[in-house]
This record gives structure tokens, sequence and C-alpha cells, in this order.
């Protein structure tokens, strides 16, 4: 699957940009955008991509709890999403033997539920009770959970050292 993915066209595009190598050999920028955050950051723009189409697609209104109801449905589709993009080809991990998928899907899952708490608490004060753009205020609130989402991932799906084992 994913070497069919490597070769899509989109995949082909972006390759093309260079933007890894084009950051790497920045003096500044090289030091923080490395390959993984790269990555991370195309995959989680893609994700919230999905959760924001999802949210939309939902036919519920603006209401306190209906606000919440969406983007819970949103924030299943984006975490099934996120936990394959994030393990294929951000960490790289390429296990797909049920003790590892175990191991990392359960604190992934745990993890995505801490920042749903967040989404949905945020959706509900800034749009549900002070009537703010919904627009605009899901993806401020997607902002901050993708950052938070990337050092979970991090912890998550971290290369296991011989001494771990």
């Amino acid at each position: 699957m994913k070497e069919k993915i490597c070769r899509s066209r989109f995949v082909k595009w972006l390759s093309s940009l260079k933007i890894s190598q084009w950051a790497s050999n920045h003096p500044v920028l090289g030091k923080y955008l490395t390959y993984e955050i790269i990555t991370y950051v195309i995959c989680g723009v893609l994700t919230t991509v999905v959760n924001y189409i999802v949210y939309f697609i939902v036919p519920l209104g603006t209401e306190g709890t209906e606000v919440v109801i969406k983007t819970g449905i949103a924030w299943v589709a984006a975490v099934l999403f996120a936990f394959v993009v994030n393990k294929v080809f951000v960490f790289d991990s390429p296990s797909w033997d049920s003790k590892t998928v175990l191991r990392e899907l359960v604190p992934f899952i745990v993890a995505r539920l801490l920042s749903l708490g967040f989404d949905a608490l945020f959706m509900y004060v800034t749009v549900g009770l002070l009537n703010f753009n919904e627009p605009l205020f899901k993806i401020i609130s997607n902002v901050f959970v993708m950052i938070a989402n990337y050092f979970a991932s991090k912890l998550i799906f971290r290369k296991k050292e011989p001494s771990d084992e």
C-alpha cells in the first residue's frame, strides 16, 4: 500500500518540491524542519482536512450539543486516518503484527481522546456558547490539537532501543 501511495501523482509532486532538502540546507530552518516534522505537518494537514470535511458533512446544526456530536464523528474519521499515515509515513513503524499495533493503537487513541476533549470543549465554548465564527474556530482548534498530537505520536511511535526490549 505504501509503495502505491508513494507512486501517486500527488506524492511525486510533493517530492519534486524538495521541501525537506531546501529546509535542511537553510541555516535556521534546517534545525527545526526535519523530514519527520515536514511529513507530520503534511499528514496533519490532510488529517485536519478529513476532520473538517466530515465535520461539515454531518447534517446537524450549530447548537451546543450538536457541535459536540459533529466534532466526535469527525474525530473518529480523522483518528483512523491519522493512525495509518503516522504509522506508515511519518514515524516509519513498519510492523503490523497484532502486538505492535495494539501497543501503538491504545496510547494513540488515548492521546487522541484527550485532544478530542479539548476540541469539543473549545468548539462548545467558542461556537456553541459564544457564537464565534464556526469555520475559523474549527481551524484554530485543529492547530492546537495538531501540535499536541505531534508530541504524543512522537512518544508512541518512537523506535525501540535494544535496551527497551
